[in-house]
């Protein structure tokens, strides 16, 4: 007899996931998405795999993930309800050739994926080429940094500089940069394509005057990711126009990478 998947520790893990990105206002309304790659084996203690599921449009064909299962935000569907209905709000869907996903849980009601599905398998096939240890997906809207992208160079070395320079924990957690799009439209392969090959690069890919995704093995890498990058951005909103008196210098921040162990992006450091 399977156990009864709402008690799964990745469910719950994922569902809570959400209710703090949306009471952190990162996801307001529908806004963002969560693609979290599963363990087959753990899966299997509560669905049955063999079963037959529907069958979807993906949107994109990845040969490298086929026969992963993921857990995935719905289309439509607003966070703050994900952990008071995950069967109507996320399912986890099996990716096939061809391009097409099998729906083995959840999207009750005829759901289905988020509308950024295809950016995110884009984005996974590109990261789990980077790390095998790869797991997670993770999209949304956090407030300062996107407000920083209204008043700062969107220069990807400029950017990430003046976020090292905010927090001191920023060159430990993201030593790799961040990547910086223009404005796109949401929603398309096209910005799925040249955010899936900033991953090549970078764990973290900020879409000016919209939001931000990060990648990691966990949720909660992903997610700290992303709140290291906020709390930064809050600092810089909220010095900004003001005299800067104190700051972290590069020779400073090659101090802290130095004794944490760290290799910052090359050649963005003035040594």
């Amino acid at each position: 007899m399977k156990k009864n998947i709402l008690e799964a520790g990745f469910l719950r893990e994922f569902t809570r996931t959400c209710s703090n990105m949306y009471r952190l206002g990162w996801d307001e309304r529908n806004g963002g998405n969560i693609s979290y790659m599963l363990d087959e084996k753990e899966v299997g203690e509560y669905l049955d795999l063999s079963a037959s599921g529907r069958i979807i449009d993906a949107g994109f064909e990845a040969p490298t993930l086929v026969g992963k299962l993921f857990l995935i935000t719905g289309t439509g569907r607003y966070f703050k309800n994900v952990e008071l209905d995950p069967e109507t709000n996320t399912g986890i869907v099996r990716i096939l050739d061809g391009g097409k996903a099998e729906i083995l849980w959840g999207y009750a009601g005829g759901g289905r994926p988020t509308s950024e599905f295809a950016a995110h398998l884009m984005s996974h096939a590109e990261r789990l080429a980077k790390d095998p240890a790869h797991r997670v997906i993770m999209h949304c809207h956090a407030t300062n940094t996107v407000a920083m992208t209204y008043v700062h160079s969107l220069d990807e070395r400029e950017f990430t500089r003046t976020l090292w320079r905010m927090a001191t924990e920023c060159m430990v957690v993201f030593p790799d940069g961040i990547g910086v799009l223009p404005w796109m439209v949401c929603g398309t392969n096209e910005i799925g394509r040249v955010t899936a090959d900033k991953m090549r690069e970078f764990r973290l890919v900020v879409w000016a005057n919209h939001g931000i995704f990060g990648a990691g093995t966990s949720l909660d890498e992903a997610f700290g990711l992303i709140e290291t990058v906020e709390k930064a951005a809050q600092v810089y909103i909220s010095v900004l126009g003001t005299p800067i008196i104190n700051t972290i210098s590069d020779k400073q921040l090659k101090e802290l990478a130095d004794a944490f162990h760290l290799v910052p992006k090359a050649g963005w450091l003035d040594l």
